[in-house]
């Protein structure tokens, strides 16, 4: 199982950027959680047997699946949490 944690700066809390990656998720078959944080920023835990579909999550969310959303900046990091699954809003 490939595991990240990614971490999105920018507008990304107000304009429908978790929503969008929960859709965005379910599309690709990604298991894990989207949540707003109190600084501002959305933490999502993503998970995928498949390499590529991981690859495309993350590039999409680079470019925010949200149309009124803006990422500024992309923190992603190799994570070992534990299996999820499903993908879930929190918050």
């Amino acid at each position: 199982m490939n595991k990240v944690k990614l971490n999105a700066t920018g507008r990304v809390q107000g304009v429908g950027f978790r929503y969008t990656t929960f859709q965005l998720a379910k599309r690709l078959n990604i298991k894990g959680t989207v949540k707003n944080e109190n600084n501002g920023s959305v933490t999502i835990f993503a998970q995928s047997d498949d390499k590529l579909s991981l690859q495309k999550f993350i590039n999409e969310v680079r470019k925010s699946p949200s149309p009124y959303g803006r990422v500024d900046y992309l923190d992603v990091k190799i994570d070992n949490s534990p299996d999820f699954d499903d993908f879930k809003m929190i918050n």
